[in-house]
C-alpha cells in the first residue's frame, strides 16, 4: 500500500484490501474536484451487493391461490379490475387497427381517377 505501479499509467494505491485496491492518480488537486475524487474513492470502495435493502413480505402464495383458484375467471382477468381495463383497451386498439388497416388497403386499391 502507499507504492507506485505503472499497470495503467502512474497510480498510486490509496487502500488494499483483500478483495479490492483502491486506486488514485497522481497529480495536482484542483480545489473544485476535492469532493469529487471523495465521491469517486467512495463509490470504488462500496462493496456490490444483491440483497435487498428493504424486506419485502413474500405475497407470492397469495398470488398462487388466486391465479390457481377454479372458478371460471381466465388466467389473463384474474388480477382484477385493471386486468379488464387492460384486455379491453387492447381489444378496441386491436379491433380499431385492423378496421383502419383494411379501410386504408381499400382506399389503396381504387386509385383516385385522373381529370
Amino acid at each position: 500500500c502507499g507504492e507506485w505501479r505503472g499497470c495503467e499509467g502512474d497510480q498510486r494505491v490509496v487502500a488494499e484490501t483483500s478483495r479490492e485496491c483502491v486506486v488514485a492518480t497522481p497529480g495536482p488537486a484542483v480545489v473544485g474536484e476535492v469532493g469529487r475524487s471523495d465521491g469517486l474513492r467512495h463509490l470504488a470502495r462500496r462493496t456490490i451487493s444483491t440483497a435487498s435493502r428493504r424486506q419485502f413480505e413474500n405475497k407470492v402464495p397469495e398470488k398462487q391461490k388466486l391465479f390457481q383458484e377454479d372458478n371460471g375467471i381466465p388466467v389473463h382477468l384474474k388480477g382484477g379490475i385493471a386486468d379488464a381495463l387492460l384486455y379491453r383497451a387492447t381489444m378496441i386498439l386491436t379491433v380499431g387497427g385492423t378496421a383502419y388497416a383494411i379501410y386504408q388497403l381499400a382506399v389503396a386499391s381504387f386509385p383516385k381517377k385522373q381529370d
